[in-house]
């Protein structure tokens, strides 16, 4: 099948600007700090992107996102410093495992709706954190110091198009469809044989493999990772949350857009330390008040998804 026009040209702009930001390095005119923050984005694009198709496009609300983070942050980690395996297969390593964990969990939590789903990834998640806290071949609470610098832009920038490429295959596909339909109106897409609870694992499995992904690029681009809620726990999990409820639900360019506006705003209000914590919630109220559907989201029913999900209860 040929690719169409919209693709070639979004392939080429998004090479071009591959090209510019690295032609700008080279030429001295940004800093490899302004680089750092455009792969921090690259990497909250993944979680964002990811965290979508399971509460956006599914229909779950799933509040654990960084459990999967962190499983693949520490086991791409954990293969790079102790056994020098190659970043691609320890990045490669490191979402498969996340992807089992997600499995593992998604079986018995995907049964849930609604708060009790939440509760329960938000239990999970804190389970992961917990194991991690106590486990000392990862540096326990001290935290995984000595993690190889790695990640690099390129890196970055080509595995959060190659998320954004794939889950939005999926999500156009007949298994896609299914999970659409799911989050529509569970009930009816059953009665129609939809298997839920298969499409439902499937889409969690599938997000916690590229959340694994964005795991092992963060883990690589810190060097250092710390079992806190911020880095990985409750927190980090409600940063990725905002993220996708501010571009919009169930929409991918939503996505994007929110998680590099919300990557870049703390550091563009860095001067105004005291008045960051501020400024920042206040930004996200005002979104809220006056784009409840979040920046890209489908304005004719803003609360689509939650609404039929909320019908079931």
């Amino acid at each position: 099948m040929k690719p169409n026009r919209k693709t070639i040209y979004s392939g080429m702009l998004l090479a071009a600007f591959y090209l510019l930001v690295c032609g700008l390095q080279r030429a001295g005119l940004i800093l490899s700090y302004h680089v750092q923050m455009l792969s921090l984005a690259c990497i909250n694009i993944m979680l964002v992107v990811s965290l979508n198709l399971i509460n956006g496009f599914t229909g779950q609300f799933s509040i654990g996102h960084a459990g999967f983070l962190a499983v693949g942050a520490y086991a791409s980690a954990y293969l790079t410093v102790n056994f020098h395996a190659p970043f691609a297969l320890a990045l490669l390593a490191g979402a498969i495992l996340a992807g089992i964990v997600g499995l593992v969990i998604g079986l018995p939590a995907l049964r849930l709706k609604g708060d009790y789903l939440a509760i329960a990834t938000l239990g999970f998640g804190e389970i992961i954190r917990v194991v991690i806290l106590n486990t000392q071949a990862v540096g326990g609470a001290r935290g995984f110091s000595g993690i190889p610098n790695y990640t690099t832009f390129g890196h970055s920038y080509f595995l959060a198009i190659l998320t954004v490429f794939a889950i939005r295959n999926f999500v156009n596909s007949d298994h896609g469809r299914a999970c659409l339909a799911i989050r529509e109106d569970e009930i009816a897409a059953e009665s129609l044989g939809v298997h839920s609870t298969y499409f439902k694992t499937l889409a969690f499995s599938l997000g916690a493999f590229f959340a694994g992904i964005a795991g092992g690029l963060f883990s690589h681009y810190l060097q250092y990772m710390a079992p806190t809620s911020s880095q990985i726990g409750f927190m980090k999990s409600i940063d990725i949350l905002i993220m996708l409820v501010l571009g919009g639900l169930g929409n991918i360019t939503g996505s994007v857009i929110a998680a590099v506006i919300l990557t870049l705003i703390p550091e563009l209000l860095r001067g105004f330390a005291e008045y960051r914590m501020i400024i920042y919630p206040i930004i996200l109220i005002l979104v809220m008040l006056y784009r409840p559907e979040g920046l890209l989201g489908d304005q004719r029913n803003p609360l689509k998804g939650v609404q039929a999900h909320a019908s079931h209860e």
